[in-house]
């Protein structure tokens, strides 16, 4: 296996296991307000805006040489 698909790989697994992190702990909140979850717009802009900063960190990781 060559670094590309190892890099890929190991991406996608931290991916996945940070969303299913994620979602316990909004099912989590949930059970304990004996609530369904809910997120509204402003939740998910949070949420986007959020990514996108960690991806623009992950990305100027790469570039400083």
């Amino acid at each position: 296996m060559n670094w590309k698909t190892k890099t890929l790989l190991i991406g996608a697994s931290v991916g996945a296991a940070t969303g299913l992190l994620a979602a316990f702990i909004i099912l989590q909140r949930a059970e304990q307000n004996e609530m369904k979850p809910q997120l509204t717009a402003g939740d998910g802009v949070k949420v986007g805006l959020g990514v996108l900063g960690v991806l623009r960190l992950l990305a100027d990781l790469g570039s400083h040489r």
